[in-house]
């Protein structure tokens, strides 16, 4: 019986991650390429995602480290990291990287540490919220999850 509210659960559990703002259309675009033969294609895009930005994210912070800053690399480096984000649409982590680029434009140094602090925020809260997500998913069994949030 409690099986038949796992779907409902994890329907409830999705929308908050999108009414939230921590996801967009593009997580959306992820599930849709799920299918038989592939039923975890999401999770396992979001897992090699975070296995390879963390090395950009560790870059990044080696680069805040250095005196002078250099802008320019920084600015390479969270486009990097945004083009990432977008291709999982983490919507949060994403507007967090447009914020650090406009403190790079303007060579704030600050602006960029203070940017970047709340980057690693969302990005690790983001990181906990698909993981809970995606284990409860396992639990639920396949169902019809490819639709938009209303």
């Amino acid at each position: 019986m409690e099986r038949n509210h796992l779907p409902r659960q994890l329907a409830t559990m999705r929308k908050s991650l999108f009414d939230q703002g921590y996801l967009d259309d593009q997580f959306v675009q992820l599930e849709e390429l799920q299918d038989d033969v592939n039923p975890n294609f999401a999770e396992e895009v979001v897992t090699l995602f975070y296995r390879d930005s963390a090395r950009l994210v560790q870059n990044i912070e080696h680069a805040l480290e250095r005196s002078p800053l250099d802008f320019a690399k920084l600015d390479g480096l969270m486009h990097q990291f945004k083009d990432s984000c977008s291709s999982i649409g983490a919507r949060k982590v994403k507007y967090e990287c447009t914020q650090f680029r406009e403190h790079c434009r303007v060579a704030n140094a600050e602006g960029c540490k203070r940017s970047f602090l709340q980057l690693k925020k969302e990005y690790s809260t983001l990181q906990k919220k698909l993981k809970a997500y995606f284990q409860f998913a396992r639990q639920a069994g396949p169902v019809e999850v490819a639709c938009r949030p209303n």
